[in-house]
């Protein structure tokens, strides 16, 4: 859709805050749309093969100066990068909003991550611990050291158009790597702004910062094609689809590369018997409908024991049709908009294949009194499934909650693992035997595994990533950190003898 009001949002003032010169906002390429209302907000200019190669090249030799700066000094860098974020959180949390439609609390909110990942990673800076290993061989001393890896590509999706880069930034520059993004092709204007306030930073870090050490580069698939084929490349760490994961992952490796992929979840919630119904409730609500569905982590499948299924059913029914859908601007709005009418159109016709597997389908549909004109707005759905069927394995990136029911623990579990994804999980119980059982090495098999707090909403301190077809990456928190580094074994013989390990003779004197 064309502007509709092209001084709606004030655009050119907020990104003027943010330092992002006006003129980058017109004459170019490619359309960028705000969810709210459909309206086109910006035409930008996209990178050529030749300029996407020529930031690569840039990003290579930033590392191979950046690398030689000490690790705390590195930090200091990020540190106040940290300070550029906290001092515009509100005006980028306000562009998240209008670039990809989430509320503008989650809007502040993932910049506050940003602002969270970057002291973690301050912290990180004079953490590279390596290891002191004892050696068989006498007069010897063995050791593991971690050294900067190399250029690191990041490729982020809309729904979290800045966080996802800051994890791995704010770690890569204090492992000492470089960083090149690509932002998705929805949302690259909040991606310039935080170029603009990377570029703040390094201006006040001084002498030290390489030219080229973090770039962003605007494009679409070919962009992205170009990272994951350069050889300079160390690490490609990408979010986004299975499917974009599946040709992403082989291609990286047949160069001897290394990945990092965030892929898909169909994340499950188990509410038992024992369960505090209140609170599981609105952990419910929060993570099926937040961010409109569209997290990775969001609650896709809701697994409830039979005893009561009649009791938390009416009570989460009542609750979604309390919920307040509309622009994501306004206070007291819950649910904004999809990113587009083309994942509405999705949601509508997963919807009807449901129906068709025999689900009941409450709520659902286009939502058109009380929102701006032109925006996806879908109210979310809740469908009861007789069974998981090929649909509920399949994740919609929408607000859709398929509810299934359970008599058994281990069938209970056994549903949760029973999709292709495998990021995401929790369980509401207060016996302890079934979150221990949850927890377990038999319970669920995913790379998050809460218990009574939902799948969605998790902190930077901890690994982030799941496993099977959501790829097996870990971003964030934790010794993730060691993804963007080499691994080295040293050994020093201090001795005046070279004896061999595993106790093996080799004399090359003869007689």
């Amino acid at each position: 859709m064309g502007a509709k009001d092209p001084d709606r949002f004030d655009l050119s003032a907020l990104l003027g805050r943010l330092g992002v010169p006006g003129d980058a906002l017109a004459g170019g390429d490619l359309e960028v749309h705000s969810p709210i209302d459909g309206s086109t907000i910006a035409n930008i200019h996209t990178h050529s093969e030749t300029e996407v190669g020529a930031a690569i090249a840039r990003a290579a030799q930033a590392f191979a100066d950046w690398r030689m700066v000490p690790g705390p000094r590195r930090g200091e860098l990020v540190r106040l990068l940290g300070e550029e974020l906290r001092a515009a959180k509100d005006d980028l949390g306000r562009l998240v909003t209008i670039e990809c439609g989430k509320i503008a609390e989650e809007g502040r909110g993932e910049v506050q991550e940003m602002i969270d990942i970057c002291d973690f990673a301050v912290g990180l800076s004079r953490q590279l611990y390596g290891l002191t290993i004892a050696s068989e061989r006498p007069g010897h001393r063995m050791m593991e050291q971690w050294h900067p890896l190399g250029p690191v590509g990041v490729i982020t999706a809309f729904n979290f158009p800045v966080a996802v880069w800051a994890w791995n930034a704010a770690i890569a520059l204090v492992c000492g790597d470089s960083v090149v993004w690509k932002p998705s092709e929805k949302t690259p204007l909040t991606a310039l702004a935080c170029q603009a306030l990377f570029q703040r930073a390094v201006a006040r870090f001084g002498a030290g910062a390489p030219d080229g050490l973090a770039q962003v580069i605007v494009g679409g698939r070919e962009a992205g094609e170009k990272l994951v084929d350069h050889p300079a490349i160390a690490l490609i760490s990408a979010t986004g689809s299975t499917r974009m994961g599946a040709a992403v992952g082989p291609k990286v490796l047949a160069r001897h590369g290394k990945v990092l992929l965030e892929l898909g979840g169909n994340n499950a919630m188990i509410v038992a018997p024992s369960a505090d119904l209140e609170l599981a409730l609105r952990a419910i609500v929060f993570s099926a409908v937040g961010t409109a569905g569209q997290r990775c982590t969001s609650l896709r499948r809701l697994i409830v024991h039979d005893d009561i299924y009649d009791d938390l059913l009416p009570a989460l029914k009542s609750a979604y049709e309390g919920i307040r859908i509309g622009d994501p601007l306004d206070s007291g709005t819950l649910v904004g908009p999809l990113i587009d009418w083309r994942a509405g159109d999705e949601m509508h016709r997963v919807l009807g294949v449901a129906d068709d597997e025999g689900g009941t389908v409450h709520g659902g549909g286009p939502v058109t009194d009380g929102v701006p004109e032109g925006g996806a707005y879908m109210r979310p759905a809740i469908v009861e499934m007789p069974e998981q069927t090929e649909t509920v394995r399949t994740e919609t990136f929408a607000p859709i909650l398929y509810v299934l029911r359970y008599s058994d623990f281990d069938r209970a579990v056994a549903l949760q693992n029973g999709v292709p994804q495998g990021l995401a999980s929790c369980i509401f119980t207060r016996d302890v035997k079934e979150a221990e059982r949850f927890l377990a090495a038999a319970g669920s098999d995913c790379g998050i595994a809460n218990v009574n707090i939902g799948p969605s909403g998790a902190e930077i301190g901890g690994a982030f990533g799941g496993e099977k077809a959501t790829g097996g990456g870990r971003e964030s928190g934790s010794d993730s950190w060691k993804a963007y580094m080499r691994r080295q074994t040293a050994t020093v013989n201090y001795s005046d003898d070279l004896p061999l390990a595993q106790g093996i003779t080799f004399d090359i004197k003869g007689d």
